[in-house]
């Protein structure tokens, strides 16, 4: 070895003990000002900053342009592992400053977050026009109550109004509409929120399979109402001429059910009921043929008898002065057959063809003696 590469080996040791040496001088971090120890809870600590460090004296930097030139051991990840290692408690009387605030802050968000979880989309429906709305309300009676809709009315509500309201839920509305409805001869009031005479009829429970109705199914209910006939399908039994005719219709009246069934009521023809009678189901009709024959006879009158006093006859005795005659009297009967049964005949007209002569017969009033 020559002298040259000892005294380069020398320079090279040398510079390595004043390395190693150089650490030592560094000075102890300084207390964490208050900005940075706010972030405490947060994230970890960074290396002071000048702004950090109290102003250096002459010493102080001599012994950080020493750190600030030496690389420390193991390059920059050690250095990192050296910052962690020089990270400074917070101070209690910056710690309670923090407390009061992040409580504040706390309760900001949470008061914030209760107030956002509390509001609800939701979309009305009144009458098929939907909007969507903001809501505070716990419950469908309560939303339609800020609407200004009485749940208690005669509208449809679905869901019920004491049905809990979510985020995303649809209300739906039907106001109620008046049908004056004639069901089977019979009429009433009654409300409904379907739109049109089909959709009302099935919510009412009408069977309008066959029946007649007065109005298209297809036409719709105004906000004032309407008037509905409805006739529905029923059996009924006819019996005419010895047969039996069961046939089914919906039929106002007996007469046009009776027609429905094949029979035809001719002249003074009937039924068994009212023929302007509605037709009930399961209802037995008999016709009945009719037929009216006149008949004239000549009637006696009978004549009266007319007495009177008469003081020249003794008491107890009688004298007839005049004979009484009986007269005649023209009768107009109507006769009626009910099917091939005679009944009995009935008078329609009378006349006088002549007048009765009445019977006079005195009586004696005087004493018996006088009558000797």
């Amino acid at each position: 070895m020559s002298n040259s590469q000892g005294s380069h080996r020398a320079v090279r040791g040398r510079g390595r003990t004043a390395v190693a040496a150089a650490p030592a001088a560094v000075p102890a971090p300084s207390p964490v000002p208050p900005h940075e120890a706010l972030t405490l809870g947060a994230r970890p600590l960074h290396p002071p900053t000048a702004v950090d460090l109290p102003a250096p004296g002459p010493a102080d930097r001599a012994a950080t342009l020493a750190a600030l030139t030496v690389p420390a051991p193991g390059g920059r990840a050690g250095a990192r592992r050296a910052a962690r290692r020089r990270r400074v408690p917070v101070r209690p009387e910056n710690l309670r400053r923090l407390v009061p605030q992040a409580l504040v802050v706390a309760f900001l968000a949470g008061g914030t977050t209760a107030f956002v979880a509390d509001d609800k989309a939701v979309v009305l429906d009144i009458d098929g026009e939907a909007r969507t709305l903001h809501t505070f309300a716990d419950d469908v009676g309560e939303l339609l109550a800020e609407q200004g809709i009485d749940a208690d009315g005669p509208a449809t509500v679905t869901p019920a109004p004491d049905r809990a309201l979510g985020h995303g839920d649809r209300v739906t509305v039907r106001s109620s509409r008046p049908v004056t409805l004639t069901l089977d001869g019979v009429r009433r009031r009654v409300w409904t929120s379907e739109h049109t005479v089909g959709a009302a009829l099935r919510r009412l429970g009408v069977r309008a399979d066959g029946a007649y109705l007065s109005v298209s199914r297809a036409a719709p209910i105004g906000r004032t109402g309407l008037a509905l006939d409805v006739r529905t399908e029923r059996t009924v039994t006819v019996m005419a001429d010895g047969r039996e005719h069961t046939v089914r219709t919906n039929a106002a009246t007996v007469r046009e059910a009776v027609a429905r069934a094949g029979v035809t009521l001719r002249g003074e023809d009937t039924t068994s009921v009212d023929p302007e009678n509605f037709p009930r189901e399961g209802q037995t009709l008999s016709v009945l043929r009719i037929t009216t024959t006149r008949l004239v006879r000549e009637e006696p009158l009978p004549y009266t008898v007319e007495r009177s006093g008469d003081a020249a006859l003794a008491a107890g005795t009688e004298r007839v002065e005049r004979e009484g005659r009986d007269g005649a009297c023209r009768v107009l009967y109507a006769v009626r057959t009910v099917n091939g049964v005679r009944q009995a005949p009935r008078v329609l007209a009378a006349e006088v063809v002549r007048e009765p002569v009445s019977r006079v017969v005195k009586a004696g009033t005087g004493p018996r003696d006088a009558a000797r």
